[in-house]
């Protein structure tokens, strides 16, 4: 199964559950960790259910190839990192 973790950043508004999902692609396994906490949908798609601008997923170790559509195929194994981009100087 693939684990689809979030940012720690993320744990001072709401909970962040690590999943771990048989979902074929990104979206899916996305939508696996919204079902867990759906407030968590909304740190991480915008209006449209694209990524926002500061979220950034890696798969593997490799940036996702599509922020819209986010059809990046898992495999069984496959690590999910969504991470939050930090502003500030």
């Amino acid at each position: 199964m693939a684990r689809v973790t979030f940012t720690p950043q993320l744990r001072r508004f709401l909970e962040v559950p690590e999943v771990d999902t048989d979902a074929p692609t990104l979206r899916a396994a996305l939508a696996a960790a919204f079902d867990t906490n759906p407030r968590l949908q909304g740190y991480v798609l915008d209006d449209q259910g694209h990524l926002r601008a500061n979220v950034v997923v890696f798969i593997d170790g490799r940036r996702c190839l599509d922020r819209i559509v986010m059809d990046d195929v898992l495999s069984p194994g496959s690590s999910v990192h969504v991470l939050q981009a930090l502003s500030g100087g």
